[in-house]
């Protein structure tokens, strides 16, 4: 056991070496290079923050490079996270538990929306009504993404499994495919995508569920978070500025969605007007208890190495801090 001097002075110590480092870490972050952050047609405030030019306007006087990746799908950008070939990456939710899960280092540390991204779709004339229908029939569905996840959080309350249908594993733009060309009897979607199929083919959402979406979530390397405090909160200041223009302006931000993804703005104004929502950009319980209803398909999926590990993913991978820390009085 220490004695309490002892104790006292390695108290004594470790404050004067936090207080010593803090200059040599707000040099680094103040002579950083490059900045690696994504940018994803299913998270428009990447998109406005890119357009505005204003992260590079508030990195600028850091003399800090913005390097802006496109991300197509979550599993890109968790690609990105791991290679550390960007610092920030933009992801559902369901797909960050699954990497952190799987040992990516990374931290929730925003929420950009809560968007109603998926559904399950069926075809024009089909003559499903319910999910229970699905019984036996073919569904095109991405594994390991917020769609798949959802199809098996949709078949498992309505009294179904994996193992009732028959899972076609196919990638987002091909399930749409498909499903119009009949090949499958219904695909789990993902909009933009979704939101096309219906107005262009007629499909329709055979069930819709809110609450099993999880979030759009903008998640951090660890290291980064740790070594660059102050760039971290002008990152996520700069990205509220843009989630409370998407919310002052949703017809400007679906002509920009629509600008950058090659779409026609009455498809993202479906998904912009009528499935985004922007509650709190701060990960809290919400969005934990949306992950947890994902923990137990990762489990009985065995997506990961160690199920062992997975109760403590939840906890692992929120981090509130760095938003309340950030958006504090704004």
């Amino acid at each position: 056991m220490f004695t309490t001097s002892r104790r006292s002075f390695l108290a004594a110590a470790a404050a004067l070496s936090a207080v010593a480092s803090a200059p040599r870490l707000a040099a680094r972050a103040a002579s950083l290079d490059e900045l690696g952050i994504d940018y994803a047609y299913y998270n428009p405030p990447s998109l406005i923050l890119k357009q505005q030019g204003w992260l590079e306007e508030a990195l600028s006087k850091n003399g800090t490079k913005v390097n802006w990746i496109l991300s197509l799908g979550s599993n890109k950008a968790n690609g990105f996270l791991t290679a550390n070939a960007v610092q920030f990456g933009s992801t559902a939710g369901s797909a960050a538990l699954l990497a952190r899960a799987n040992g990516s280092p990374i931290k929730t540390v925003f929420l950009y929306s809560r968007p109603e991204w998926t559904a399950l779709v069926v075809g024009k004339d089909s003559p499903l009504k319910s999910v229970t229908d699905l019984k036996g029939k073919k569904v095109a569905a991405t594994r390991g993404t917020d769609p798949w996840f959802f199809l098996i959080r949709s078949l498992r309350k309505n009294g179904l499994d994996i193992g009732d249908i028959e899972l076609i594993d196919l990638q987002h733009p091909d399930g749409r495919v498909a499903l119009e060309r009949g090949q499958v009897d219904a695909w789990a979607g993902l909009d933009p995508h979704m939101a096309a199929s219906q107005l262009d083919a007629g499909s329709r959402l055979l069930y819709r569920n809110a609450e099993f979406n999880t979030f759009g979530a903008l998640n951090a390397r660890e290291d980064f978070l740790a070594a660059h405090p102050e760039i971290t909160a002008v990152v996520l200041q700069q990205y509220e500025r843009a989630r409370k223009y998407a919310i002052a302006h949703p017809d400007e931000t679906a002509k920009i969605l629509a600008a950058a993804a090659h779409l026609e703005v009455r498809v993202t104004e479906v998904q912009i007007g009528q499935r985004t929502q922007y509650p709190s950009p701060v990960p809290g319980n919400a969005y934990r208890d949306t992950l947890a209803g994902v923990v137990p398909i990762v489990r009985s999926e065995k997506l990961v190495a160690n199920a062992a590990d997975l109760d403590g993913v939840v906890p692992a991978l929120i981090d509130p801090g760095p938003a309340r820390t950030a958006l504090k009085g704004g």
